[in-house]
């Protein structure tokens, strides 16, 4: 099968990494496969060098029919038997260019319970018919999409995202990250990993943060991403005097291993369509305090610690539970997160999903 997949662009954020392990999982089972991206550059890549990876070039509205007329090139060239557009750019974007060339099946992949106001979901709405399939990653976004007329007749279906369960397990502590974090070997070690943008609410950890901060100074704070509210959140790091609490790391490639070195893992997101780094993070076994963001609650089950979300006294409460269990507690909640996502959301259960769906048309 020739599978196409369609995504605004290859940035460090998890749709990005959802579709390039999908691209690769593919092409381990015999699938021939390429991507295309509207706009930015490309950050995140699959591991195959089988894989094509195309920009299409939409910069800006006045770019939309050199875009298309790249996108009609690409689908002439390639002929592929599916087309796959992931996130809101990408899915208005191909559903579009079926009014002027009709692709082979197309489906649609939304990864948020919120894609923007009412004048997206609007658009949403008014292309529907030109996807053979929408989709979004949680039950929770599902429902939101249809509540805000974003789809006709309820016409989604909810497909979870898959982690890639080799490369997230249970690590030992990396000797290099022991090195490189040495100022706190007496510290307990918070993660938190996603991009700085008004979804992961960043403010909301920090202020958790500060007041925990006026109880105990027996940890720090680790941010691994990259986004355009970092000087925001840098400022606010800087007013609240936590330069020496909490760590902006930037982007890394060393995720699992970052992970593996931390003793719990934090998500302080106000909306969610399914957050995949909580899926990664269980998947380590490690603890996770997480918002009620969308999605959260379906991936934690009864693991973890789930809070309200622009809540930061709560959160701040939550995460110092957290730092106060047992080894033994944590050891034992680990177990039962690791082998939550083995049943509900390998990347293996999630490649024969996709299969299901790409034949059945």
């Amino acid at each position: 099968m020739r599978i196409l997949y369609v995504i605004t662009g290859l940035g460090m954020g998890g749709a990005e990494k959802v579709v390039c392990n999908l691209a690769d999982e593919m092409v381990n089972q015999g699938h021939e496969v390429k991507i295309a991206y509207l706009t930015g550059n490309a950050v995140v890549h699959p591991v195959s060098k089988n894989i094509e990876i195309i920009y299409l070039a939409l910069n800006d509205f006045s770019s939309f029919i050199s875009a298309s007329l790249n996108y009609h090139k690409l689908i002439e060239r390639y002929q592929p038997d599916v087309v796959h557009a992931h996130m809101i750019h990408a899915n208005l974007f191909t559903r579009l260019n079926r009014l002027f060339n009709r692709s082979p099946l197309l489906i649609s992949s939304a990864h948020s319970s919120n894609e923007g106001g009412k004048l997206r979901m609007l658009t949403y709405f008014v292309t529907h018919n030109l996807a053979d399939v929408t989709t979004n990653v949680s039950k929770n976004a599902s429902k939101i999409f249809i509540e805000q007329n974003a789809v006709k007749n309820k016409d989604i279906i909810t497909v979870y995202n898959g982690v890639d369960l080799q490369k997230f397990s249970k690590l030992n502590k990396d000797d290099r990250l022991i090195t490189e974090f040495i100022d706190y070997k007496d510290k307990k070690i918070i993660l938190s990993v996603g991009s700085f943008s008004d979804a992961k609410d960043y403010p909301n950890l920090i202020t958790a943060i500060s007041t925990l901060a006026e109880i105990r100074q027996d940890f720090i704070l680790l941010i691994a991403g990259e986004g355009s509210l970092r000087t925001e959140v840098e400022s606010l790091i800087e007013s609240l005097n936590l330069k020496g609490i909490v760590r902006l790391l930037g982007n890394r490639n060393d995720i699992p291993q970052l992970m593996a070195f931390a003793d719990i893992f934090v998500l302080s997101s106000k909306y969610e369509g399914l957050p995949t780094v909580l899926i990664e993070a269980m998947a380590c076994e490690k603890f996770v305090v997480a918002t009620d963001c969308g999605g959260s609650d379906e991936i934690l089950g009864d693991t973890g610690f789930l809070v309200p979300i622009q809540n930061s006294d709560l959160l701040s409460k939550a995460i110092n539970k957290a730092l106060n269990l047992s080894e033994e507690e944590k050891i034992a909640n680990g177990v039962k997160a690791r082998r939550r996502v083995e049943e509900e959301f390998s990347l293996n259960s999630n490649i024969q999903r996709w299969l299901k769906i790409y034949e059945s048309k």
